[in-house]
């Protein structure tokens, strides 16, 4: 099922701050984590951005390592107290829509 880009866009960001907020991780590792938990339409090319805008936002900090096995650098991040009060900011605002949502498709009958 496509999604929208606009709504992508707003649900990465969420979903990424949750997952950074939960340890620090790197980009790859993101994709991986987002895929496991069925989350729909997720590319490489889309992740990177997200995490440029979130640092710039100040929402989350980043910092290169070596990388445990063989390969190059990783760019590990981490969330900030700015990105864990957005963090909070977009889970009361996710409940409350997804509340209304949930609200409105049970009193809508099945349409085929």
């Amino acid at each position: 099922m496509s999604i929208s880009d606009q709504m992508m866009k707003g649900l990465l960001d969420g979903a990424i701050l949750g997952l950074i907020a939960q340890g620090e991780t790197y980009g790859y590792e993101i994709l991986d984590k987002l895929k496991a938990q069925q989350f729909p339409e997720i590319s490489d090319g889309s992740i990177y951005p997200v995490l440029l805008r979130l640092n710039k936002k100040g929402y989350v900090t980043s910092v290169s390592k070596k990388s445990i096995t063989s390969g190059p650098q990783r760019k590990y991040y981490s969330i900030t107290q700015a990105g864990i009060n957005e963090l909070r900011n977009f889970k009361t605002k996710w409940q409350y829509l997804n509340n209304g949502m949930n609200n409105l498709m049970r009193s809508v009958n099945d349409v085929n």
